[in-house]
């Protein structure tokens, strides 16, 4: 299969390239940053730079490469959890525009599946409106909602101890992802439902 994977540099989308890859799956990565380029090629995926707000350019990479499934693993929050607050507008705006701009290039490109990050948990008030409309707009689209819990474990807030339920550990986070290749369009939830 062909798949997009949008924020393929993210901590599960850098885990889910080899293990997509690994089942013999033709990925391509897309990543904001040009570094990152480098990392996407020996993880065996074709990198993408692109800005999920341009939608033009957007569109012309999806379209270009052609997928049979995009994958939406972006956010936009930042390396430490005590500076959330002052990242909570700038992820607002991934889940709101850049949702909306990765469905319209899907479409366009003639994505047959759409498959998006969620969260499993509640927000406050106005960040709970903006996940729930994300929520709506991929569904509306007939795609499959992951409702992921608090990942801990490398390059996540909680490399060492494991947050409140819900929650899932990144590598397990990752694994349960493919999974939902074959569940029908609406919301799964992966989350760890192993006793404490």
């Amino acid at each position: 299969m062909r798949i997009f994977i949008a924020g393929a540099t993210g901590v599960i989308g850098i885990r889910l390239v080899p293990l997509l890859v690994a089942d013999g799956h033709v990925v391509a990565g897309m990543t904001r940053s040009g570094h990152k380029a480098g990392l996407l090629r020996e993880l065996g995926a074709g990198p993408v730079v692109c800005d999920v707000f341009d939608l033009a350019a957007l569109t012309d990479a999806m379209t270009a490469f052609g997928p049979e499934l995009v994958m939406h693993q972006l956010t936009d929050l930042p390396d430490d959890a005590a500076d959330m607050a002052s990242f909570a507008d700038r992820n607002d705006r991934m889940r709101s525009e850049g949702t909306g701009n990765m469905l319209s290039a899907a479409a366009a490109a003639g994505a047959e599946r759409v498959i998006a990050q969620s969260i499993s948990w509640e927000l406050p008030a106005k960040r709970g409106a903006v996940a729930a409309e994300h929520e709506r707009a991929v569904l509306h689209a007939g795609g499959v909602v992951i409702r992921y819990g608090q990942l801990y474990g490398p390059g996540t807030f909680y490399e060492a101890d494991p947050p409140p339920r819900p929650r899932i550990h990144v590598d397990d986070a990752a694994r349960q992802t493919l999974p939902a290749f074959a569940v029908p369009p609406g919301i799964t939830i992966v989350v760890d439902d192993r006793a404490a």
